[in-house]
């Protein structure tokens, strides 16, 4: 027993000794820091941001752009719309067709000149999702014709520039698919030729696999500025190395924006550097700011998905990116004397090259920083004594100013971004007491503040009555508020045909197939209201704009939309040019559950109404009854939704939809 008691004391004693970790720039720099970041897109993520009221927008925005804030975000990258679903939603592209180009579609526009209003120096970089169907000539491809793409991608960094003043800073490929060597070349040429080469070039947002073809292709190495390589699990490859190009893990996080979310980006944030010479890490996505029901709700660096109430939600991982992003800035340098820490964890320190330095230690368990992807394997960290000892340009440091954060999962309250009182270095050296889950910045800057507002409004479900005539319209955007498109794109139109009461329509504009990104639905379909609405009255006036062919819908209880939009189920009201009418459980029209004639006709005004109560479905037709007694099928709650039989055009005026309070 003696000797037990003894072993252990030993053990306690050993526990107790403290590791030793020396940051320096004596024998050089490492590599230049170029910035942390959030994406924009990929798709439709921001998409009720717009309709947000003020003053609350404005605080939404602040805690995300505003410098010594809150995320303070150094980079902005969004997606070059391309008419396609890219995760949660289509987003309009600047060229619907070749002789076609508006440069105020959409909200990106307006969300990078917000950016850039709050911080001039943030970096902006565009990556195209999907591309019009006309880029592809009748293919799902956009490489056949390099030239026709190239073109239709510098026409958007132009139109930034001669419409908003935005200079695009980097752009990408094709995100998450095959990336063409000869397009690469194709664009670099053409950017250099129009006076873009300050333009970079980032490839190819997959994995490393271009990396290799860098090394072995001289001109393709040329085009490229930085290898963007998506969720790489703060890895790399050795030729990725090799190649001397900037690392980036340009599509990042991707996961719920709770403790654990904010313990993944800590862990990555230190980590994607330390294992993997990664210069810049940027989070899909921004905000969470689209139906929380549609794919990867809740994902972004924090929540705002209530326009209507003008609740959001300022999550942890704003803060953990506060850290980091309060205290350096793209410019800076990596000290080579960065690492793991003995007991789990890990350490970076960065310079601005002028006397600063700020460290960020991470000590995040496995359970606790798990990111949604990739796999991570399992590892343990434990409480443990580090100091550590300055030396170079950094010996006769005598105060670092601290911040900490300390994440829990469980019911205790957690610690983020808090100002502790500064820490006095001896000698040039300092420890540090860690505990498991926490996050310290040191730092030589005396900025950094962790900004406040007053508590927004409480968060309330949609409106049980809600209605858009489309007259009333918020010139920078061209999308009603509230409508998601899934499919499909549409927008504010100015019906000049029609001089009587439906002037100013809500119009799909689509009439081709794009290139997608995922398994596009071959309907248009927009979404608006509540997830859990089950038993509702959804009326629209409607216009087919295509004779014979032409059909459009209204439906309820539409249970997906995203990249599974196309599969969506619930109770869809057609009507069609041929004068007949369809009543099914789904997007694709196959499973009928009523048919008849109907006496519609395109190019004239009818109003759809669509009644769902518990098991049963009733249509009327301009105020008529057209159909009852239809028993429905599939989902028991779901949004509502406008929408065509395929890309065409249609409009819709006079959307209502009324739900009942379900006991």
């Amino acid at each position: 027993m003696a000797a037990l008691a003894e072993l252990s004391l030993v053990l306690l004693l050993l526990s107790a000794v403290s590791s030793d970790y020396t940051l320096t720039d004596q024998d050089g720099l490492g590599r230049e820091f170029d910035g942390i970041g959030a994406v924009s897109g990929g798709g439709a993520t921001s998409r009720l941001l717009v309709n947000y009221p003020e003053p609350y927008r404005s605080q939404i925005l602040d805690y995300l752009f505003k410098p010594d804030f809150g995320a303070s975000l150094h980079i902005f990258k969004v997606e070059i719309g391309g008419d396609a679903q890219s995760t949660d939603g289509t987003e309009p592209s600047h060229m619907h067709y070749p002789d076609d180009q508006n440069y105020f579609r959409g909200y990106e526009w307006w969300l990078m000149k917000e950016a850039k209003k709050r911080n001039p120096n943030i970096k902006l970089i565009g990556l195209p999702w999907a591309f019009p169907g006309w880029i592809g000539r009748g293919e799902n491809w956009p490489y056949d014709f390099p030239d026709v793409t190239a073109y239709y991608v510098v026409s958007w960094i132009i139109g930034a520039k001669q419409y908003h003043d935005l200079d695009i800073d980097y752009v990408g490929i094709w995100n998450e698919r095959s990336y063409n060597a000869t397009y690469i070349k194709v664009l670099r040429h053409t950017l250099d030729k129009l006076g873009l080469d300050n333009v970079g070039i980032i490839a190819a947002d997959g994995q490393w696999e271009i990396a290799h073809d860098l090394v072995v292709d001289p001109y393709l190495n040329d085009a490229v500025q930085v290898i963007g390589a998506h969720y790489p699990g703060t890895v790399t490859v050795a030729d990725a190395i090799s190649s001397g190009k900037k690392l980036w893990s340009s599509e990042d996080y991707s996961t719920f924006n709770d403790e654990i979310g904010g313990g993944c980006w800590a862990r990555i944030l230190n980590q994607n550097y330390v294992n993997g010479n990664m210069t810049s890490t940027i989070s899909w996505n921004l905000v969470a700011s689209y139906y929380e029901e549609l794919p990867f709700g809740l994902e972004g660096l924090m929540t705002a998905k209530e326009p209507w109430s003008g609740n959001y939600v300022v999550s942890t991982p704003v803060w953990i990116t506060a850290h980091t992003t309060q205290f350096t800035q793209p410019g800076w340098f990596y000290l080579r004397t960065v690492g793991h820490l003995e007991k789990g964890g890990s350490y970076v320190a960065l310079t601005d090259r002028r006397g600063n330095l700020t460290i960020i230690i991470e000590t995040m368990s496995h359970d606790h920083s798990v990111c949604i992807r990739p796999y991570l394997p399992k590892f343990s960290v434990c409480p443990q004594n580090a100091t550590f000892q300055l030396d170079g340009s950094f010996k006769n440091v005598k105060t670092l100013q601290a911040w900490y954060s300390k994440l829990c999962t469980n019911t205790t309250k957690p610690t983020l971004f808090k100002r502790m009182s500064p820490i006095t270095v001896t000698n040039g050296a300092f420890s540090l007491e860690l505990d498991v889950d926490e996050v310290y910045t040191l730092t030589t800057l005396t900025t950094g503040q962790k900004g406040t507002y007053p508590d927004p409004p409480a968060s309330q479900p949609f409106p049980r009555k809600y209605k858009d005539d489309f007259r009333v319209r918020n010139p920078p955007f061209s999308e009603a508020p509230f409508f998601a498109d899934q499919s499909g794109v549409f927008e504010y139109f100015i019906n000049t045909s029609d001089p009587g009461d439906h002037v100013f329509t809500f119009r799909q504009v689509l009439t081709q197939r794009p290139i997608t990104w995922v398994s596009d639905a071959n309907q248009a379909i927009s979404v608006i209201g509540d997830f859990t609405w089950s038993n509702i009255t959804v009326s629209c006036d409607v216009y087919i704009e295509t004779p014979d062919t032409g059909a459009v819908f209204i439906a309820a209880r539409v249970d997906q939309g995203g990249s599974l939009a196309h599969l969506a189920k619930g109770i869809y009201f057609w009507v069609f040019a041929d004068g007949t009418y369809k009543v099914t459980g789904d997007l694709q029209g196959e499973i009928i559950l009523g048919k008849g004639l109907a006496g519609v006709r395109a190019r004239r005004w009818h109003t759809l109404t669509l009644q769902v109560e518990g098991y049963k479905a009733y249509g009327f037709l301009n105020g008529n009854p057209l159909w009852k007694n239809v028993f429905t099928v599939g989902p028991a709650h779901g949004w509502a939704a406008i929408g065509t039989a395929s890309f065409e055009f249609a409009q819709f005026d006079n959307f209502m939809v009324e739900a009942k309070v379900t006991e």
